[in-house]
């Protein structure tokens, strides 16, 4: 038996993205670790059916949830920029 559950914040976070157009600019192994760094700062919020969480959830709520996840995913970008930075460092002393 496979059961349909998913995690809420996943969702809005894979939203947010795709509305400001990066799932599609982003190449996919930097929006794969910017994903997982993001949602392990998050709570986890798990849902059945989607269509349930637009009828019963709190406009307020929501708010914050996304505000959540846009601070997590400035600390996200950060982190990566300063793990790729540390990165090239490293290759270039290597050179």
């Amino acid at each position: 038996m496979q059961l349909e559950i998913r995690n809420y914040y996943e969702v809005l976070l894979m939203e947010m993205l795709s509305d400001e157009g990066l799932m599609d600019e982003l190449p996919e192994d930097y929006l794969a670790d910017l994903c997982c760094v993001t949602l392990n700062q998050l709570p986890v919020r798990y849902i059945r059916h989607l269509v349930d969480t637009y009828f019963f959830e709190d406009y307020n709520e929501l708010q914050e949830m996304k505000r959540e996840i846009q601070a997590a995913l400035e600390k996200s970008r950060a982190f990566l920029k300063q793990n790729l930075q540390k990165r090239i460092r490293q290759e270039e002393a290597d050179s």
